[in-house]
């Protein structure tokens, strides 16, 4: 299937258990790839047969920046949720969240969470 991948979005968020988490707030990073048939957009070279990156982007900014959450899991969860129901052309989604810097005292890359979603069969 074809993908459109957005990947390593940055951003500033207030999600975590703990209340400095909420508080304080730190950086998160999102990867999103979107399955669908660009074929369409492809032959025609037509904005309105894909979806628009530039708004999924600003979606998925509205989401990570403005309601928090206490688990990446639920954060990831609701962006694919969102996508999959703003865009019917997409089939499937992949959405990464990675906090880069949980609130414990080990030295690593961060702690990442990596959701596959379909859409339902109707």
């Amino acid at each position: 299937m074809d993908k459109i991948i957005l990947q390593r979005m940055e951003f500033f968020g207030y999600h975590g258990v703990f209340p400095e988490e909420n508080k304080l707030g730190q950086r998160f990073y999102v990867d999103a790839t979107l399955m669908f048939n660009i074929q369409p957009a492809g032959v025609s070279d037509n904005l309105e047969k894909t979806v628009n990156y530039a708004e999924a982007y600003y979606t998925i900014r509205k989401i990570v920046e403005e309601k928090p959450f206490k688990l990446i899991e639920a954060l990831a969860e609701h962006i694919a949720t969102s996508l999959l129901d703003t865009y019917t052309i997409i089939n499937e989604i992949q959405i990464r969240v990675t906090k880069p810097h949980p609130p414990f005292d080990i030295h690593f890359e961060g702690v990442t969470v990596e959701i596959q979603r379909k859409r339902a069969s109707g």
